[in-house]
């Protein structure tokens, strides 16, 4: 019984160790590249993200269980590219929306007035955590998570882009 358990546990740390080593080494390497309309762009490591203010949002899984995501507000994002944002968001630049890319292709977009503290409450993050641990390997090590929204459609998972476009006839 005691050598079929130490090789249960040489085995198992034998196959685990790599794998959360690599885990470990995903995180550090993942990049988020904010491009296209930005003034300066941006490429946001796990170091990058953690400098800018942190903000919690509160939302339901699938299962009808609460989880808090901890991230960045995309506002503050846009805001460190130099965009468009708070009185300067009128007029044309109301046709501007931020493009949101996952790994697998996946696209969602948010007009920046979704997105600009001085046109709504809600905040939407580019969330590094759930509940105080970093996403789970298949939600992150980025993830999009919208406050409010009843549909998770755009809580886009595996982030890897943002682009700055602007919607014109």
């Amino acid at each position: 019984m005691k050598k079929g358990l130490l090789l249960f546990l040489l085995t198992f740390n034998l196959t685990m160790v790599p794998v959360l080593m690599k885990a470990q080494t995903v995180l550090n390497d993942a990049v988020v590249k904010v491009e296209g309309g930005a003034n300066t762009p941006l490429i946001i490591t796990h170091d990058v993200l953690k400098t800018f203010p942190r903000a919690v949002v509160n939302r339901k899984d699938k299962d009808g269980n609460n989880h808090l995501y901890t991230g960045a507000a995309l506002s503050d994002i846009l805001a460190k590219a130099g965009t468009t944002l708070g009185k300067e968001l009128k007029g044309a630049n109301l046709t501007k929306c931020l493009l949101v890319e996952a790994i697998d292709g996946y696209q969602v977009t948010f007009a920046f007035a979704e997105l600009d503290k001085a046109f709504t409450d809600r905040i939407i993050i580019l969330a590094d955590e759930m509940d105080g641990k970093p996403l789970p390997v298949a939600d992150g090590p980025y993830r999009v998570v919208v406050e409010g929204e009843k549909k998770p459609a755009r809580c886009i998972k595996q982030v890897t882009g943002m682009s700055i476009k602007s919607i014109v006839k």
